[in-house]
C-alpha cells in the first residue's frame, strides 16, 4: 500500500527527529532475515536503548539531508535497516555485530559516529568502544592510583620517621 503525501511527511519528520538525538547510525541491508529474527533485533535494540527503523530510502534520505549524516545517503540502497544510538557512541555498533554473529544474513553498509561514513570494516572498532560507565570506570581508576601511590608513600614515611 503506497503512503499518502501526508504520511510520508510524518515519517520523515519522525525518522529527522531521531537523526537529530542520534549520537551514532549503522545502516545495514537486512535481505533474507525472517520476521522472528528481525523482531529479535529490535527487541535486543530496545533493551540497549537503541532506535531502529525500516524506512523508505528516499524517505531516509530526505530525513537525513542537513545533519551530521548527510553523507550516509549513497548507502540507501537496496532493503536497508537504520540503526540509532542516541546515548552512547558504540551502542547501535555493538548491537549490529553481535546480531550479525548468529545471523549471516545482516550486511553491514557503513556507520558513522557523527561525521563522515565508515565502511563495515570499522564496525568492530567502534563496537569495542567502551560504555561511558566503563569509560569513566577506567577514567576514575587511572585518577585514583597516583592519590593511592601518594598516601602509601607518605604512610611509609611516617613509619620510618616513627621507627628512627
Amino acid at each position: 500500500m503506497a503512503l499518502k503525501l501526508e504520511d510520508k511527511k510524518l515519517v520523515v519528520e519522525e525518522v529527522s527527529a531521531i537523526v537529530e538525538k542520534s549520537v551514532s547510525i549503522v545502516v545495514a541491508e537486512y535481505r533474507g532475515l525472517t520476521v522472528e529474527q528481525m523482531t529479535d533485533l529490535r527487541s535486543k535494540a530496545r533493551d540497549a536503548d537503541v532506535v531502529i527503523r525500516v524506512v523508505k530510502n528516499t524517505l531516509a534520505r530526505k530525513a537525513l539531508q542537513g545533519s551530521p549524516f548527510e553523507d550516509m545517503q549513497s548507502d540507501l540502497v537496496g532493503p536497508v535497516v537504520l540503526v540509532f544510538s542516541t546515548n552512547e557512541l558504540s551502542a547501535a555498533a555493538r548491537i549490529a555485530k553481535d546480531f550479525k554473529k548468529s545471523n549471516e544474513a545482516l550486511v553491514i553498509k557503513s556507520l558513522s559516529i557523527g561525521s563522515g561514513v565508515m565502511d563495515a570494516s570499522q564496525l568492530d572498532a567502534i563496537a569495542a568502544l567502551p560504555t561511558y560507565e566503563e569509560a569513566l570506570g577506567k577514567l576514575m581508576y587511572v585518577m585514583k592510583a597516583p592519590v593511592e601511590k601518594l598516601a602509601r608513600t607518605l604512610a611509609a614515611y611516617k613509619e620510618a620517621k616513627e621507627a628512627a
